[in-house]
């Protein structure tokens, strides 16, 4: 193989027709050249582009197009330019528009004629494709182990957390009596959703454009199921017009980035929330937090306050591609060039996100007297008390009414139900007897009582963290 950075027989394209220029007559005015330009971003998938481009030569070379003299130039030249971006030394040029066509004219300037064969038989339409398809599912991969960091921190807190009391709450309002530990396990649900939805994402992410060409086909004896065997794709996308011009994938990874930036916007309000002096249900360390300009005492949530603020920004994302393709005819347009921004952002935003709750989430610390305090505001025992009176014999719209009118007396004078007298409650049902305070009105009977599975009493709670954990084994297996 030749050495030389510019061997004898290298070409440089012309830098003002870009590598395609045969057809024109004259240059292309440089402000389109940068305006039509996506090498400014597109070039974060290098390392996808060469992987495609190697198994691309090596198929090329199993069918008997390229030699394998040529091949192993090919692919030892890419091996170099990998190296020299990763090093920092690559010239990336506007000129040549995108990563394909950079790494391309690089390659050609390292090994001369033979650089020039390794576009035979595909196109850029199948190429970028190919392309986005691999990275998007690396970066898939990665956001799952991320949303597992983060599950199992969840399970972790929630183990700590089964017998501590907190208010549920409907409509902001106390409702009823739950632990905080469930509170977490409907956290981890929304998220055991997410990672079901990109698993299931990725399952046609893993599907190979490349050999679809420019929208046609090729002509040369290509071997599509070869190459997808040596990129690790499931399956070969069935049509070259689909093939190219398709981008549901990334529009479904971006509603499923959606959903999962949607979930930290809840956790994140519900954290705003239990962090304020109205609340003070949990603490955020300090540094996941900041302070104010002017105001010493503050302590601001900023973490939790600028995910929930992010969310708006992935949900734009989404917005943006299902835009972008409505209107697209087959097969592939110049529009697709605008597909990548809004992929990247959600990709980087989703991450991030991740990445911070991962963190913050085992690191809080819950006040717990003040939860329990607070569970026991609000008359959050009211329906175990009609559930009393049910298994006492009494219909239960007859129960809901005289639990009711006893609601009302502990809100004239300003007292819960357990702290009211017997004789109090009894004016309004004489089935109340003494039992009442120990099997209906105390927090622990209101959790225990709810035994079964999905409910909130300590012992299902311990049950559904054990069953957490082999469902995530399953899930990752």
């Amino acid at each position: 193989m030749t050495t030389s950075s510019n061997p004898p027989n290298s070409v440089t394209p012309d830098q003002t027709s870009g590598m395609w220029g045969g057809r024109f007559s004259e240059a292309t005015d440089a402000f389109v050249a940068e305006f039509t330009a996506s090498v400014q971003f597109d070039q974060r998938f290098y390392k996808q582009d060469i992987a495609g481009s190697i198994a691309h030569a090596t198929m090329l070379a199993k069918v008997g197009v390229l030699t394998e003299a040529e091949r192993d130039d090919i692919i030892e030249g890419l091996s170099t330019i990998r190296s020299e971006i990763e090093a920092g030394t690559f010239e990336w040029r506007i000129d040549l528009e995108d990563v394909h066509m950079n790494i391309e004219s690089r390659l050609t300037q390292r090994i001369g004629i033979t650089g020039k064969k390794l576009h035979t038989g595909r196109s850029r339409n199948d190429q970028v494709a190919t392309d986005i398809r691999l990275y998007l599912r690396d970066e898939i991969d990665d956001i799952l182990k991320l949303l597992e960091r983060l599950q199992k921190g969840l399970l972790g807190l929630a183990a700590k957390n089964i017998n501590t009391i907190m208010p549920g709450f409907t409509h902001l309002q106390t409702a009823q009596p739950v632990t905080f530990g469930h509170h977490l396990l409907a956290w981890f649900e929304m998220l055991v959703r997410d990672s079901e939805r990109l698993q299931d994402c990725r399952k046609r992410v893993n599907r190979l454009p490349l050999g679809s060409a420019a929208l046609a086909g090729t002509t040369y004896p290509i071997d599509r199921a070869y190459t997808a065997e040596l990129l690790g794709f499931e399956a070969v996308c069935e049509n070259s017009l689909d093939a190219v011009s398709d981008r549901d994938f990334a529009i479904e990874f971006n509603a499923a980035a959606s959903l999962i930036m949607m979930h930290l916007s809840r956790m994140s309000e519900e954290l705003i929330l239990w962090t304020s002096a109205q609340f003070k249900f949990v603490n955020i360390p300090d540094r996941f937090c900041t302070g104010s300009s002017i105001m010493p005492q503050k302590k601001n949530p900023d973490v939790p306050e600028l995910i929930r603020g992010k969310s708006g920004r992935v949900f734009g994302d989404l917005i943006s591609l299902l835009t972008l393709m409505k209107g697209q005819p087959l097969a592939y347009n110049k529009d697709n060039q605008e597909d990548k921004e809004p992929l990247f952002d959600a990709i980087d935003t989703v991450r991030g996100s991740l990445m911070a709750f991962a963190d913050m989430i085992p690191a809080l610390v819950p006040n717990i007297e003040i939860m329990r305090e607070a569970a026991l505001r609000g008359f959050s025992t009211a329906t175990d008390l009609a559930d009393y009176l049910v298994k006492k014999g009494v219909a239960f719209r007859d129960a809901h009414e005289i639990v009711g009118k006893a609601v009302a007396l502990g809100v004239a004078e300003e007292k819960d139900l357990s702290e009211l007298t017997l004789e109090q409650l009894q004016q309004f049902s004489d089935l109340i007897t003494a039992d009442v305070f120990d099997k209906a009105l105390t927090l622990e009977a209101s959790v225990n009582a709810r035994d079964h599975i999905g409910g909130t009493s300590p012992k299902q709670v311990e049950a559904a963290i054990a069953r957490a954990h082999k469902r995530l084994e399953q899930l990752y297996a």
